[in-house]
């Protein structure tokens, strides 16, 4: 396998080295593909850990040196299309992507105790902020009685995108997933542990690539079979990053995202009587009004200002230490020329 098959070669023009696609991380060593082939790579160290170039993640253009015997040096990451964000788990302000220059995000939910609206709007507003289009899958459709009031849920909190229920047992309903298989095409693969995403997986690539494990009855819950990012080219030509299952998704920034994934809910924001509502027990509120009357659902309010006052409180966080790492900087500047 070569570049070309990855995927767009993108515009190496002033771009030193020659261009390579990331397909998995392991720890500081990277799997990449290039014109000549599948093979390792490091970062440069002074590229990278001085600051000059984000950190690469699986799905990213790179310029490199290619090294025939050993692994080639990664110089420099492409400018992304699209790329999934999450706040980093621990107590220091700090974004991670997850993956990078794909067209749909598939989120995946399965039709038991995993079935979360509050988690799938979660998703949504990151997979929206990501800039590619969001596609809800719910897996195991043969493992319940209604499929059809698990699609009616999703679509309820999930205004204008498709969703799809499939069982990848059964092969139920992955004749609809074709259409987003085209050659050159990345998908990224979202979700919790347990709701089948290597099995889906498998079942599009028509054979065994990933390993699947069980999940247990009493919750729905599985052990995390896919233990890192991993972009796998299909027999047909598309790409899917499938992502180990993610216990924690904080909201990173979400402006855009947020935008498009509570539409219903931002179509009632500025129409207040007063500015500075808090929607609250202001008079004039039109978020109060919308409730009332029966044109928006209090519990999706809730969920839409949670996720809201996470993602700004994160953003004033990465502010704060931006600042703050500016005038430790500038600080140090100056003793140095005192001396």
């Amino acid at each position: 396998m070569y570049l070309q098959d990855y995927g767009t070669v993108p515009n190496m023009e002033n771009m030193p080295g020659i261009p390579a696609r990331i397909t998995a991380q392991h720890k500081e060593r990277y799997e990449i593909v290039c014109q000549h082939g599948l093979t390792h790579a490091r970062l440069k160290t002074k590229e990278y850990y001085g600051g000059r170039s984000l950190f690469p993640t699986v799905g990213d253009y790179v310029a490199m040196n290619y090294i025939p015997n050993g692994d080639s040096q990664i110089l420099a990451t492409l400018p992304r299309r699209t790329c999934f964000c999450r706040r980093e788990p621990g107590p220091i302000p700090r974004d991670q992507a997850v993956a990078a220059n794909f067209d749909w995000v598939f989120i995946l939910q399965s039709m038991n105790q995993n079935f979360s609206p509050a988690r799938l709007e979660r998703y949504l507003t990151l997979a929206w902020q990501s800039g590619a289009t969001p596609v809800i899958v719910l897996t195991k459709a043969d493992l319940t009685e209604s499929p059809g009031e698990y699609l009616t849920r999703a679509e309820a909190v999930a205004p204008g995108v498709d969703v799809h229920a499939v069982s990848a047992r059964t092969a139920l309903g992955l004749a609809e997933l074709q259409p987003y298989l085209q050659p050159g095409k990345t998908l990224v693969f979202l979700g919790s542990s347990g709701v089948g995403k290597s099995s889906l997986v498998n079942a599009l690539a028509g054979e065994e690539i990933m390993t699947v494990s069980g999940i247990r009855e009493s919750d729905g819950r599985g052990r995390h079979t896919t233990t890192h990012r991993q972009l796998t080219r299909l027999s047909g030509g598309a790409l899917i990053i499938d992502t180990p299952g993610m216990r924690e998704l904080g909201m990173a920034e979400a402006e855009d995202g947020l935008a498009e994934a509570f539409s219903d809910v931002e179509q009632f924001l500025g129409q207040c009587r007063f500015r500075d509502c808090r929607h609250e027990k202001e008079p004039g509120c039109a978020i109060k009004a919308a409730i009332a009357a029966g044109a928006l659902d209090p519990a999706r309010w809730e969920r839409y200002r949670k996720l809201r006052d996470e993602a700004q409180s994160h953003e004033e966080a990465l502010r704060r230490k931006k600042e703050w790492s500016k005038n430790v900087a500038l600080s140090r500047k100056a003793r140095g020329a005192k001396k």
